[in-house]
C-alpha cells in the first residue's frame, strides 16, 4: 500500500476517533473532560480535542492528493478510498453536530442526499464509459464545509466573541453550493447519458 493510500486510511481511523470523542458517554466510566468559560461561552474540551483530530484528518486529505500527484502514485483504489474517506469524515461530523444540537437536521440531510445523488450520476456515466470530473462549485462546497466544520469544533472562536457567525455562514453556504453543484452535475450527466 502506497503512502497516499495509508494517509487516506488514517483519515478514516481519525474519523472514528472523532465519533468516539463526540458521542461516547465518557461520564458512564467516570471520565470527565474539563469545560472552559471563555467570555461567557462554555467550551467543552472534548470538542476541542475532536477539532484537532478533525484538522489533522482534513490535512491528510490535502497531503494524500499532493503526494499521489507529485510521485505519480494515483491508483483506482486510491481514488475510491479517498472519496469514501472524505464522505465518511464530513458526513459523520455533520451528523454528530446535528445529533448534539449544533446544527439543524436538514443540513446533513441535504448535504448527504446530494452526495448520494451525485455519486449515482457519476456511476451511471461511468457505466457508459464517461467520467464526470469534479467541478468548481463542488470544490467550493467542500472547502466551505471543511472550514465551517473546523470552526464549529472550536465554537466559532474567535469570531463568536464579536458575534460573527462565520462557522454557520460557511456551513449554510456549503449546503447551498451542494444543491447548486448537484444541479450542475445533473446537467453534465444529462449531456452524456
Amino acid at each position: 500500500m502506497n503512502l497516499p493510500n495509508k494517509l487516506t486510511i488514517t483519515r478514516i481511523i481519525l474519523t472514528i476517533l472523532i465519533i468516539i470523542f463526540c458521542l461516547f458517554p465518557f461520564y458512564s466510566l467516570n471520565i470527565y473532560f474539563p469545560k472552559f468559560n471563555i467570555a461567557g461561552l462554555v467550551v467543552d474540551s472534548t470538542y476541542l480535542i475532536a477539532g484537532v483530530i478533525y484538522i489533522i484528518a482534513a490535512l491528510t486529505d490535502y497531503f494524500d492528493g499532493m503526494i499521489a500527484r507529485r510521485d505519480n502514485l494515483i491508483t483506482d483504489t486510491g481514488k475510491l478510498l479517498d472519496a469514501i474517506a472524505d464522505k465518511v469524515l464530513v458526513n459523520s461530523v455533520l451528523i454528530i453536530f446535528a445529533v448534539n444540537g449544533f446544527l439543524p437536521s436538514f443540513v446533513p440531510i441535504i448535504y448527504i442526499f446530494r452526495d448520494e445523488v451525485v455519486n449515482a450520476l457519476k456511476m451511471s456515466a461511468l457505466r457508459k464509459g464517461k467520467v464526470v470530473a469534479a467541478i468548481k462549485s463542488g470544490k467550493i462546497k467542500t472547502a466551505s464545509m471543511m472550514i465551517g466544520l473546523a470552526l464549529m469544533f472550536f465554537y466559532n472562536l474567535p469570531f463568536e466573541l464579536i458575534n460573527l457567525k462565520v462557522a454557520d455562514f460557511l456551513i449554510y453556504f456549503a449546503v447551498i453550493m451542494s444543491v447548486v453543484s448537484g444541479i450542475e452535475y445533473y446537467n453534465l450527466w444529462k449531456k452524456i447519458k
